[in-house]
């Protein structure tokens, strides 16, 4: 929840300008609901797509103040955020919830950008990979392995959202691979080497070239650092470096 309209406009202006030349990456934004049209239209025709922070799963009704998955394909949208930390922390988002949200994106087309990541507690008592496995498989139930295939899923340990605490590549790539394991266990293996992974958690300038140097890290979900256009054009243009 940042920036105003014209803040908003000016960032997407930039970012299209600055990264025109980039084709081997794939770039998105997720503005606020209020600034999703404005925003798409000047990225149209663009290497930038647009996507939303959030999703009702009810296709339409009396949900005041919701926006349902069918409007955002309508603007038009590529993909939203399900089951993001703070949707669970302050709205209380529970698994089913955002498995609902999660089949909504796919029914009308959207790529569904699933959420998933331990408390700081939740590590601290060596509870990461069944807070994992709870979250994955509760929010990945009832999908056919053609399904999840259109998912991302962003791995995002919630101590280091916000906080500048970077989880180290070795313990991010660790909880990408036990998640790329749950996924082949659920829906197999080739499945499971197709599904994007990204990391989410004070990813930064400074440190987005080791966490892309991980071979499970398919990319990253930036918050605060998106910010600002150098920074997030810095982010994009990460050094390549060989893979582990």
């Amino acid at each position: 929840m940042n920036t105003d309209a014209a803040g908003a406009a000016a960032l997407a202006s930039s970012l299209r300008k600055s990264l025109a030349d980039v084709s081997d990456i794939e770039i998105g934004v997720c503005p606020p609901f209020c600034f999703l049209y404005p925003v798409a239209r000047i990225l149209e025709g663009s290497n930038i797509s647009v996507g939303a922070q959030n999703l009702h799963y009810e296709s339409s009704g009396a949900f005041t103040g919701e926006v349902s998955a069918g409007m955002l394909a309508s603007i038009p949208v590529k993909c939203a955020l399900v089951g993001h930390s703070e949707r669970r922390e302050f709205f209380g988002e529970t698994d089913e919830i955002v498995n609902r949200k999660l089949r909504a994106a796919l029914a009308v087309g959207l790529t569904p950008v699933f959420c998933c990541g331990e408390t700081l507690q939740e590590r601290e008592n060596g509870k990461t990979e069944d807070v994992l496995r709870r979250q994955v498989n509760a929010g990945l139930t009832n999908l056919r392995a053609e399904d999840i295939v259109r998912c991302i899923i962003a791995y995002e340990p919630v101590w280091a959202i916000g906080t500048g605490r970077t989880a180290t590549t070795e313990v991010a790539a660790d909880a990408h691979r036990f998640i790329r394991e749950l996924v082949s266990q659920k829906f197999g293996a080739a499945a499971a080497q197709s599904v994007r992974i990204l990391y989410g958690g004070s990813v930064k300038p400074d440190n987005i070239d080791s966490l892309m140097a991980e071979e499970q890290i398919d990319g990253a979900l930036v918050g605060g650092a998106s910010l600002t256009d150098k920074s997030f054009e810095r982010i994009v243009r990460f050094k390549r470096r060989s893979r582990l």
